[in-house]
């Protein structure tokens, strides 16, 4: 990896953030993290267009297909873990201009498509799985909750059965995103032209989100974020033709200009990403019809997956 370059991050006035959250400083200032962006600059080995960077290709392959591609574009992603006893699920939330969103599940293992499941629209830019409780979501800055059991159920039955959310959607700061970490929720802002906040709530089995004081700095541009015991893994990534990054930052941080924090280009339009099995998977809305029509850079159909270990 090269040396990263950073400038010292410029504290702005603190100010009380809404919605129950405690006080903190407004505006996260926009340090230079500097991502490792040498590429052969030939076309890529296992997807489509020209390669993101050694670093990426090197730390990723070609996982399962993602379905329903032609209709629906993937945005969020969440693993159902032992979802059958025994198997993850691979939890794709995806969103279709004027029609219900969908939740897609496909088995880690096999790369089967087990089932969808239609839920009321919305972006679906984050999914998050813990407590008994499946968290989507919604339309503006909010998260609606399911039932595991029923949308268990659901996932089972054939065709596209509908489930709706169980209660009111909880307001929250920002919910471009979503991941999970034990019976902790993260959800935060993503921000086109500086790094914005996440916040960390506390999930109670009843699917009640508590929020934990202060929050968390994010990149530039994020689109997703993978939670394990060490780290933060954040995808960002904005517009058809630019490379997307991979963050990695130490687990815990609220401040992302560290010594050990790295980067590493990413192909275009990178999502959500997850965890299952020691694997990062990652998914990608350029392989949607409507981003296939616009010839992006990468067109990519497939979860990518890497050890998360080597990260």
């Amino acid at each position: 990896m090269n040396t990263w370059k950073r400038k010292a991050a410029t504290l702005t006035a603190s100010v009380a953030v809404a919605l129950g959250t405690t006080a903190v400083a407004a505006g996260p200032a926009s340090a230079a993290i500097s991502c490792s962006e040498t590429s052969s600059g030939k076309l890529a080995s296992f997807y489509s267009g020209l390669s993101a960077s050694y670093a990426y290709d090197s730390r990723f392959a070609k996982g399962p297909a993602v379905p329903e591609l032609d209709t629906y574009t993937p945005q969020g992603i969440a693993t159902w873990y032992s979802w059958d006893g025994g198997n993850d699920l691979l939890v794709v939330g995806a969103y279709r201009a004027g029609h219900d969103a969908h939740l897609i599940g496909i088995d880690a293992k096999t790369g089967k498509h087990v089932g969808t499941v239609a839920i009321a629209a919305t972006h679906a830019g984050g999914v998050a799985i813990t407590q008994g409780w499946a968290f989507v979501a919604g339309e503006g800055n909010t998260i609606r909750k399911y039932k595991l059991s029923e949308l268990k159920a659901a996932m089972k039955k054939s065709g596209t059965p509908y489930l709706k959310q169980v209660g009111e959607a909880r307001k929250v700061y920002a919910a471009s995103f979503l991941t999970s970490y034990g019976d902790n929720l993260y959800s935060g802002k993503f921000n086109e032209t500086g790094r914005d906040k996440m916040y960390r709530y506390k999930v109670g089995t009843d699917g009640s989100l508590t929020t934990q004081s202060g929050a968390y700095e994010v990149p530039t541009k994020t689109q997703g974020l993978m939670v394990t015991k060490s780290r933060f893994v954040f995808s960002t990534s904005y517009g058809n033709d630019n490379r997307g990054n991979l963050y990695v930052v130490d687990a815990g941080s609220r401040d992302i200009d560290k010594a050990s924090t790295r980067c590493f280009r990413s192909p275009s339009m990178n999502e959500g990403i997850t965890e299952s099995g020691g694997y990062a998977y990652l998914v990608f809305e350029s392989g949607a019809a409507q981003y296939v029509a616009k010839n992006p850079r990468n067109i990519i159909r497939n979860l990518h997956k890497g050890k998360v270990s080597g990260l």
